[in-house]
């Protein structure tokens, strides 16, 4: 039987150890964690405002647009930009996914739902696109940085540093719990990544 290739075996033994991370702190971390951090969420409120979903989406898709247009009227676009189209595109979808098919079918309340009272479970089908586990802003981030890592080596460490900030900062504001931006961030990355190979092996058959 032929071995699976070298990248593969890479990514498996990561999600398992990500699964495994991700079990332990959904049992043990979150719900102690966010009872700590409660109300944290006011000091940082304005960021929920600057940095929504709803805000970065339309960034994003701004710069796709604008960059779809761009390679229309010029007939092509330099590595960079393209590299940034397939950065936006990818973190559209895996955040459209993640928000439509993943959080429904995991329904994990959020912190907030559960400082009030809600089970900190997963509630399987039960969920909607406002559930917290996945996190959503670390699919959205990750997917965006993962297209960006896997084409430009030199961001990885510099993307990495602006990955942990932002799950800090979430889990510190209230918004997610530890598992949810653990797990957010490892799909998130695993998405660009993906795509980013899509994009390097549509360029070597042409």
């Amino acid at each position: 039987m032929q071995r699976f290739p070298l990248a593969l075996r890479i990514w498996v033994g990561s999600f398992v150890a990500c699964a495994a991370v991700v079990a332990f702190s959904f049992a043990e971390m979150d719900v102690a964690v966010a009872r700590q951090l409660w109300r944290g969420h006011r000091h940082l409120g304005y960021l929920g405002t600057v940095f929504g979903a709803a805000v970065l989406l339309t960034l994003e898709s701004a710069v796709l647009l604008s960059l779809i247009l761009a390679r229309v009227t010029r007939g092509h676009l330099s590595r960079f930009r393209e590299t940034l189209a397939i950065a936006c595109l990818a973190s559209i979808c895996a955040y459209g996914i993640n928000d439509q098919v993943l959080k429904p079918l995991f329904g994990v309340q959020a912190p907030a739902a559960v400082i009030h009272g809600a089970r900190h479970a997963f509630d399987f089908a039960m969920g909607f696109a406002g559930s917290s586990f996945p996190s959503g802003h670390m699919v959205l981030a990750g997917a965006f940085a993962g297209v960006f890592m896997r084409l430009y080596r030199a961001s990885i460490w510099p993307l990495a540093a602006l990955l942990l900030i932002s799950a800090t900062l979430l889990i510190v504001g209230d918004w997610h719990f530890i598992s949810d931006v653990i797990a957010g961030t490892f799909l998130g990355v695993s998405a660009g990544i993906l795509a980013a190979e899509g994009w390097l092996a549509h360029l070597h058959q042409k």
